[in-house]
């Protein structure tokens, strides 16, 4: 028997039987449309992180403190903290010669208020070169400079989120007084907008210098005398000399920090492609994960369309015996069976990628945190596996079917 003809018969045996057939599917439906729905969510998450440091800036390091394998780290966490002996280590040109900008940055959770307005958010302390580091610039204004920084002076330069919450008339903040933690300061420069995600929020941010931050607002002098630092970005001159940097940086902060030749190193020193690479990993894992949680629908769906198939099998003994008394062979009976159950699957398959397809547009449309991408290879896995599914739990009812004796199935009543 040919394919066509038993196509031909298993669309006619699910028309025949409508609802039966739909309800079979509905298992089939949800595992697909679920599958595809958390799979595209999982990589509008993954394009969302890639944005978000990528937008950082071009081609960033990052120094952050601890070593490497925090499993290895023992030493002191004090020891580990990043220090301004550390920046400036960095910022000289003759020992690091790769780095063209060098900006450290500290910061905390602040209270920020003019008049009878208040901003909750992070104030940062950094240096004149973050702007550049960052490719983050005032659209109003200025940004602090050496002796900003030198003089530890009270100027700040908001961010758009924090303008907006102080300023929401619009009146331009170049001039005004704010107050962090209760401090005065005075606005000198408003930050272009950067964008951010559901993750982090780039513009909300207060920029004031790295001494006003270390000596005026957030004490971080430590018992020897040093200044500590969150962490260091650093511009590399090109891609091309990023590992020369990174070796040479190594170096440059052994020796800053009076780690022996055969010392771990209690800090760790990360690229924007090493970043990206660790969370574009686990957002993959955790895609993964809800990918096969949904995809036990998936198996669900064949158990009824295995249970369903042997009802048909049972009702249709009499159809199979006098098949097989005018000439059908086992083989022939097998895949009339089999032909059904995989059809059955793949129009629930195809129906739950129009309803996944359709959770991610509207998950699209109405978030504005992330752009769920419908990936083509989840489409082919989905429609596929569950073809497979059908294949698997239609071959007992099709085997049963097939191994009926003509005799027996004709005086089936």
């Amino acid at each position: 028997m040919n394919l066509a003809l038993n196509t031909r018969l298993a669309l006619g045996s699910l028309l025949a039987n409508k609802l039966r057939a739909v309800l079979t599917m509905l298992g089939i439906i949800i595992g697909v449309a679920a599958v595809i729905t958390l799979i595209s969510v999982g990589e509008g998450v993954q394009d969302v992180v890639v944005s978000e440091f990528q937008g950082l800036g071009n081609n960033l390091l990052f120094v952050v403190p601890g070593s490497p394998d925090a499993n290895e780290f023992t030493g002191d966490l004090v020891r580990a903290e990043l220090t301004n002996d550390d920046y400036l280590a960095l910022a000289n040109p003759s020992a690091v010669p790769d780095l063209v900008r060098v900006a450290p940055t500290y910061g905390r959770p602040a209270v920020v208020t003019r008049g009878g307005e208040e901003a909750r958010t992070t104030v940062t302390g950094t240096t004149p070169d973050y702007t550049d580091v960052r490719d983050f610039y005032p659209i109003e204004g200025d940004f602090f400079t050496e002796q900003d920084v030198t003089t530890a002076a009270r100027v700040a330069v908001l961010g758009q989120s924090v303008y907006e919450q102080l300023f929401p008339d619009g009146t331009p903040p170049v001039g005004e007084t704010i107050r962090i933690n209760n401090v005065n300061f005075r606005v000198i420069g408003l930050m272009e907008e950067k964008g951010g995600s559901g993750f982090n929020d780039q513009d909300d941010v207060v920029l004031i210098p790295l001494n006003t931050a270390q000596r005026r607002l957030f004490p971080a002098r430590r018992a020897d005398g040093e200044y500590r630092v969150d962490q260091i970005l650093a511009q590399v001159a090109s891609e091309e000399r990023q590992d020369a940097a990174i070796v040479e940086m190594a170096l440059a902060l052994r020796e800053s920090r009076g780690i022996a030749y055969r010392d771990e190193e209690d800090f760790t020193i990360l690229s924007q492609s090493d970043v990206i690479g660790a969370l574009s990993q686990i957002t993959n894992v955790l895609t993964l994960f809800l990918g096969l949680i949904a995809g036990i629908s998936l198996l669900v769906g064949g158990i009824g369309i295995m249970n369903i198939m042997l009802v048909s099998v049972t009702e249709r003994t009499r159809e199979i015996g006098l098949r097989k008394a005018v000439g059908a062979k086992r083989r022939d009976i097998l895949w009339q069976f089999l032909t059904e159950a995989i059809i059955l699957a793949s129009l629930g398959g195809l129906i739950g990628l129009a309803l996944g397809a359709g959770g991610a547009w509207l998950i699209s449309r109405f978030s504005d945190l992330l752009d769920a991408r419908l990936a083509w290879n989840s489409v082919a896995l989905a429609i596929l596996f569950s073809a497979a599914v059908g294949l698997f739990f239609g071959i007992y009812p099709a085997t049963r079917a097939a191994r009926l004796n003509p005799i027996d199935a004709l005086r089936y009543e």
